[in-house]
């Protein structure tokens, strides 16, 4: 007899911790192909929520609800690494849960993050752990200036990071983030961001998607080119080294695995254990997308074919579109190559991802060009 789960099939309800755009997509993703969903998100305007079968409405840690969605669904996931790993293991007594709580503990906290990637020989940027303001001087001796001080959890979107060129500018960065546990990062002669998105099924069986080229803009993803422009070569190897870090981990699920491009060579900068925003382009341009793959790979099913179908490119929409009476949709919608995808956030702020276009056209360069003007335009 074989050991492998028996597949979760459509009618059975699935459970998601984090009611964000993440979690919107895969509840759209699960209900279209026949699921149930429950959302668990403090906010009362989720965005998952407003497509889930049902909100509950209550904090991460909160017993009764865990207990209610464990009871109620099939399998669990999450859409950000920052779920207490507590509850992820509290889940696991009565569902299927997906990714498990072990890599979602690797992946939320950069110290944990960096510390095993560097055991586990893949290359990243030179890097110090930072505990105390008395860790600063040694850290800033292997790393040399300037360089980046980002705090070990809960910084996301060049949110809990700071530029430091001198001890008394990364003392005082330190201070400023409360001296919790910090990584000092050194800066890298960067030529180019790639990442890779997966999907590791329970038999180690793994589907990638097509290498994304990203360009950042205050530290917030702005425009994903596919295919990423590197060589061949390069691609491959990036695929490769992201298969082999889900391999090690033994993940689970969907994961993103972001890197620098450096003289040459790849090194890794950040894991998420989720879909990732580099992947949003998956929704129109690949037969599967990474939410159907997410929904997939919970309920035990075969994994999806991840081809490309049209070179594409991302663009991120941000709540700054929304001043001066923005954003300009007429001109986005006026053409018919441009896919709309709006994540129902009651208020738009500075910085907050609003919403993404992807640009699909048989000429990437083309297709780049459009993505630019329509970016100005909105």
């Amino acid at each position: 007899m074989s050991n492998e789960p028996l597949p979760i099939l459509p009618g059975a309800t699935l459970g998601i911790l984090g009611g964000g755009q993440l979690g919107r997509m895969f509840t759209i993703a699960a209900r279209t192909m026949g699921y149930k969903v429950m959302v668990l998100d403090p906010d009362f305007a989720s965005p998952a929520g407003q497509m889930a079968d049902v909100h509950l409405q209550a904090d991460y840690t909160d017993h009764g609800a865990l207990r209610q969605l464990g009871a109620a669904c099939a399998a669990v996931t999450t859409e950000f690494e920052n779920v207490p790993a507590a509850s992820l293991i509290e889940l696991a007594n009565h569902c299927r849960v997906s990714p498990g709580a072990q890599c979602v503990a690797i992946a939320q906290d950069r110290s944990h993050e960096k510390s095993w990637l560097a055991q586990n020989g893949f290359a990243t940027a030179p890097f110090a752990l930072v505990y105390s303001e008395g860790d600063l001087d040694a850290g800033l001796a292997d790393t040399g200036t300037p360089a980046l001080l980002k705090v070990a959890r809960f910084g996301y979107d060049g949110k809990g990071q700071a530029r430091v060129n001198s001890r008394e500018e990364a003392r005082a960065a330190f201070r400023e983030f409360g001296g919790q546990p910090c990584v000092l990062e050194g800066f890298i002669k960067l030529e180019r961001e790639v990442s890779v998105v997966l999907a590791r099924g329970d038999a180690g069986e793994c589907a990638l998607f097509p290498v994304a080229e990203n360009r950042h803009e205050n530290g917030i993803l702005d425009v994903s080119i596919i295919p990423a422009r590197v060589p061949d070569s390069l691609a491959q190897e990036a695929c490769a080294m992201a298969r082999d870090i889900a391999d090690k981990l033994g993940y689970v699920g969907v994961m993103a695995v972001e890197f620098f491009v450096a003289g040459g060579k790849l090194m890794v900068n950040e894991i998420a254990s989720r879909p990732h925003n580099s992947g949003h382009y998956t929704l129109d341009a690949c037969v599967t997308d990474q939410f159907e793959q997410q929904v997939r790979v919970l309920c035990g099913l075969p994994l999806g074919d991840t081809r490309l179908m049209s070179p594409v490119v991302m663009v991120n929409i941000l709540g700054d579109r929304w001043q001066n009476g923005g954003p300009h949709w007429d001109a986005l919608l006026a053409h018919p190559n441009i896919k709309l995808h709006v994540y129902g956030k009651e208020t738009a702020r500075a910085g907050r991802k609003m919403g993404h276009f992807n640009v699909l056209d048989a000429d990437l360069d083309r297709a780049l060009r459009l993505a630019e003007q329509m970016r100005r335009a909105l």
